[in-house]
């Protein structure tokens, strides 16, 4: 059975609505929590595919959170390889490190739920199934776009929003993985970081999960299926 190491930086946010298509494709899922568990090159280099989830750390803080740079190498390694290897949010931006691409603060925090603007790449592509749905965005930082890399969506604030290397590597700074379910540990995990964005609330963040969560989410599974799918194509 092949295995899917799932790197996470806090317990809430986890791979969500992509677990399912992962056991449904054969995969056995197991978590590795970073600054707890190894995250060395050498750990995670055996699994057949690699998540790198989010947190709300940031893909340049090496100097407080060591593990971090443990991760850019063993991201490196894996790309270099051309093994199956997939990013979120934070995760999508130390793919960006691995590769030699700058991550920077955005100037601004993006956080709620609102569409991505899919390229000519991305309408091509297992993305496809988001257009036009609203997915949740939680992040400050922003990374440019590597060398070799494909652009596949982006927003007006941040044009990097997604990018693919070859059929092995996709990297989301988007979190179509959450599809509503358990979104109540969301606010509570950033529940001072909500505090502090002007017009930003709890309570409309909570009915917009219950609104826009089960679409998006279900389109997230069919993304993440054609992903998988052209693995092994």
């Amino acid at each position: 059975m092949p295995t899917v190491l799932a790197v996470r930086h806090v317990p809430f946010e986890d791979l969500g609505a992509f677990a399912e298509p992962l056991t449904d494709a054969g995969y056995a899922i197991r978590y590795l929590d970073a600054g707890v568990d190894d995250v060395s090159p050498a750990a995670l280099e055996a699994a057949d595919l690699l998540v790198v989830l989010g947190g709300p750390i940031g893909a340049n803080d090496t100097a407080l959170y060591p593990f971090l740079a443990d991760e850019i190498a063993a991201l490196g390694r894996r790309l270099a390889a051309g093994r199956p290897t997939l990013g979120l949010c934070l995760g999508a931006q130390l793919m960006a490190r691995a590769l030699g691409a700058a991550v920077t603060s955005g100037g601004h925090r993006e956080i709620g739920w609102a569409p991505v603007d899919l390229t000519d790449a991305g309408v091509a592509g297992p993305l496809t199934h988001l257009q036009g749905l609203p997915v949740l965005h939680w992040h400050g930082d922003a990374f440019d776009l590597p060398a070799g890399a494909v652009r596949l969506a982006s927003t007006a604030v941040t044009p990097n929003q997604a990018f693919a290397v070859g059929h092995h590597a996709l990297a989301l700074q988007f979190h179509p993985e959450a599809d509503g379910q358990g979104f109540e540990r969301w606010l509570i995990g950033h529940a001072v970081e909500i505090a502090h964005v002007p017009g930003l609330g709890v309570a409309a963040l909570r009915a917009d999960a219950a609104r826009f969560g089960p679409a998006t989410g279900a389109a997230g599974r069919r993304c993440l299926t054609d992903w998988l799918a052209g693995l092994n194509g």
